[in-house]
């Protein structure tokens, strides 16, 4: 199936609510289920990895279970804090996933384990799920993990630290990259009362146990999504008249893409923090060239990507190693899709692309979406550059923001449904 979609007045004006953040979100649900109190999660996001790891929860807490099988499908962020989780919690449990979940790398989450003594095979390819783990008390102890790996494998590592019999102290090797989801997690961690010390490349948390900190109504609620946001930062960029309304997101953030507010100062949109969110208006800037490193927020690159390529803005990209592991090889994802365009993305390395500008852009037959959620994003907002844009695979937003095509027919999106009928 494909959608073609399309904006008349290429004028974005109104209000639009955020669903909640997925990272906050899986994130929670991970500390509620190690927590020794019960307490509500408020505002947790519908995104189809936020779902398939709360289902999964939810099924333990009906247990015990002598042994049992979980599919976790394409959820990348599930299969690795339910590895790191699976290892402290009595039991044998199986954990697999789609064909592509199967071919993305977990060694590096495994090997730390196994180090803090967890008891953990490989059922078909060595470093790749699916796995068999036999949980246990481990001992926990020091791992030694390069600072370049996926965010995610610290995270997970650090979720469960509070359960290690020696607590948990990690030591990177090389330039630690997405710091903000680290941060993200630790501060999440301290509103527990579990507390960790990060200095310079050491992070070291104790054994502690996790703890509301009010035994009257507590609540955690979880913010609105602003990897989600940036999907509406791109439209409005791309937009003749802006005078747009963001409702859900904090300011301050504790998640990195906040940063997508200061990035697209420099594609002409000014945000104004609001009491429930922010007001983003337009103003006259066009610079010839942009450079980042993506570091710190490697969801952002696609949808920045397809902007700096729509206002004929040369660009060069750092900071994208993650990127080849994620739900698709992105990088080259970016550089097929955006060459239907006309614009030619040159691949430095694996960290590193150019994108050079294009004045006249292609009009393309069919953007495809390669089974990744961030790809038809960022790509639908190229339907306020042309008549119309057409999607392959557009239910893949799902995977983290479940209303989006809803939330573009509020704003006067067209989208209409068309039959797949050739490959692309």
């Amino acid at each position: 199936m494909m959608y073609r979609v399309s904006h008349p007045s290429k004028t974005l004006k109104g209000t639009v609510t955020l669903s909640a953040s997925k990272s906050e979100s899986n994130r929670i649900l991970i500390i509620q289920a190690l927590c020794r109190e019960r307490f509500e999660i408020k505002n947790i996001a519908t995104a189809e990895d936020t779902v398939i790891l709360k289902e999964i929860l939810d099924t333990l807490y009906s247990g015990p279970f002598p042994e049992i099988t979980f599919n976790v499908g394409g959820a990348g962020t599930a299969m690795r804090f339910l590895t790191a989780y699976f290892s402290v919690k009595p039991g044998i449990f199986t954990l697999t996933g789609n064909d592509r979940m199967k071919k993305r790398p977990i060694g590096i989450l495994v090997d730390a384990l196994r180090q803090l003594g967890a008891d953990i095979e490989y059922l078909e390819e060595e470093g790749y799920p699916p796995l068999k783990i036999t949980g246990k008390t481990l001992k926990g102890g020091e791992v030694l993990i390069d600072g370049n790996v996926s965010s995610q494998f610290i995270s997970a590592l650090l979720l469960i630290s509070p359960e290690l019999h020696n607590g948990l102290t990690i030591q990177f090797k090389g330039k630690i990259t997405s710091r903000p989801y680290i941060d993200m997690t630790l501060k999440m961690m301290q509103e527990f009362r579990v507390y960790g010390q990060w200095q310079e490349d050491i992070i070291s948390v104790s054994k502690q146990n996790y703890h509301i900190k009010s035994d009257i109504g507590y609540a955690y609620e979880v913010e609105g999504d602003w990897s989600s946001a940036s999907y509406w930062y791109a439209i409005a960029a791309l937009s003749k008249e802006v005078d747009f309304n963001i409702k859900g997101l904090k300011h301050p953030s504790l998640q990195g893409d906040a940063v997508v507010a200061d990035l697209f100062s420099f594609f002409g949109i000014k945000t104004i923090h609001t009491e429930d969110g922010v007001h983003l208006s337009k103003f006259n800037l066009h610079p010839e060239h942009f450079g980042f490193d993506f570091s710190d927020c490697p969801d952002l690159v696609q949808t920045i990507a397809v902007v700096v390529s729509a206002l004929n803005i040369s660009a060069y990209f750092n900071g994208l190693h993650t990127l080849k592991i994620k739900e698709t090889d992105r990088i080259i994802a970016l550089k097929n899709e955006l060459c239907k365009l006309g614009v030619e993305v040159e691949i430095e390395n694996d960290n590193s692309i150019k994108i050079s500008s294009r004045e006249t852009l292609l009009q393309p037959e069919c953007i495809a979406a390669y089974d990744d959620h961030r790809m038809v994003m960022a790509f639908a907002a190229l339907a306020m550059k042309f008549d119309y844009i057409t999607i392959e695979n557009p239910d893949a937003v799902i995977k983290s923001y479940r209303d989006f095509w809803k939330d573009l027919k509020t704003q006067g999106f067209l989208i209409e449904t068309e039959v797949l009928s050739k490959e692309y």
